[in-house]
C-alpha cells in the first residue's frame, strides 16, 4: 500500500496506513457496554487526541465535560427517554415500534460520559473565519472525530447520543448559555464492535453508494473528457477497506 517515497516523504509505512484505515473503517456507534474502568492514562490519551483535532484559524473551540457522576448521567437518561418518545411521533407504524425497539445510547452502562461542547466566543478575530460562522461546530465536530478514532485504536467504544435537547442538557450540566453542546457522548468498553454499522444491522438504513455521491468540477459537471477515469475505476472496484 505504502511505496518508500511516500514514507520519505513523511507518510506511513504499511502496517501503520492499516492501523490508521482499520481504525476507520472499524468504527462503530457503540451502545452496549462492558462495566470494566477506562484506564486513566487510555482516557488521557484519547481526550489528548481530540484536543488535537483540526480547528479553523487554530482557535480550538472545544470543552471536555467528564461526567461519571451517576446522579447527572441519570438526568441525562431521563431527558433522553422523554426525547426518544416524543422524536417516536414523527413516524407511522410499523417505523415508529422499530425506532422504539432500537437501543441508542448507553448512557448509564458506559463507565464515562463526555460532553464535547463549542465556545463561539473564544477568540474575537478567527482567521479564515469571516465568510463562514460556523467554521467552530465544523472544528469541533473534528475533535469528536479524532477522539472518536484514537478510542477505536485502543478498543474503546464511543456512542453519539443526539436524541437530547440541547437547552435542557446546558441546564444539567450547567454550561453557560453562550457555549454550544455539541456531542454527548457514551465511552467504555464495548461487549462487541459489529462488523457492520447497528443501524444497517437492524434494517434501518443501509450504507449509500459512493459513486452516486461523485460530482466533476461542479454539481452538474459531468467526468466524460476528462482525466477522472482511473479515479472512477478505482472507487468503483476498489475494496471497500483497503486492509
Amino acid at each position: 500500500m505504502a511505496s518508500d517515497s511516500l514514507v520519505q516523504a513523511g507518510g506511513f509505512s504499511e502496517d501503520e496506513q492499516r492501523g490508521l484505515y482499520r481504525a476507520i473503517y472499524s468504527r462503530r456507534d457503540i451502545r452496549t457496554f462492558k462495566s470494566d474502568p477506562i484506564p486513566p492514562d487510555v482516557l488521557a490519551r484519547i481526550i489528548r487526541a481530540a484536543h488535537h483535532g483540526p480547528s479553523v484559524g487554530f482557535m480550538q473551540p472545544w470543552d471536555f465535560i467528564m461526567v461519571q457522576e451517576v446522579v447527572i448521567r441519570q438526568k441525562v437518561k431521563s431527558l433522553f427517554d422523554r426525547e426518544r418518545q416524543a422524536a417516536s411521533c414523527f413516524f407511522d407504524e410499523p417505523r415508529r415500534s422499530h425506532y422504539l425497539s432500537l437501543k441508542l445510547e448507553g448512557i448509564l452502562e458506559s463507565p464515562i460520559n463526555v460532553c464535547v461542547t463549542c465556545d463561539p466566543t473564544r477568540a474575537e478575530v478567527v482567521l479564515g473565519r469571516n465568510s463562514i460562522q460556523e467554521t467552530d461546530l465544523y472544528s469541533t465536530c473534528c475533535a469528536v472525530q479524532n477522539l472518536w478514532l484514537a478510542a477505536r485504536a485502543e478498543g474503546v467504544g464511543v456512542g453519539w447520543v443526539s436524541i437530547l435537547k440541547q437547552p435542557q442538557l446546558r441546564q444539567i450540566l450547567g454550561i453557560p448559555h453562550h457555549v454550544i453542546p455539541v456531542a454527548y457522548l457514551c465511552l467504555g468498553y464495548p461487549v462487541e464492535f459489529p462488523a457492520d454499522p447497528v443501524l444497517q444491522t437492524a434494517g434501518w438504513r443501509d450504507r449509500m453508494g459512493l459513486e452516486g455521491l461523485m460530482h466533476f468540477d461542479g454539481w452538474e459537471g459531468s467526468s466524460e473528457g476528462h482525466e477522472w477515469h482511473e479515479f472512477k475505476t478505482a472507487i468503483s472496484e476498489g475494496p471497500d477497506m483497503p486492509l
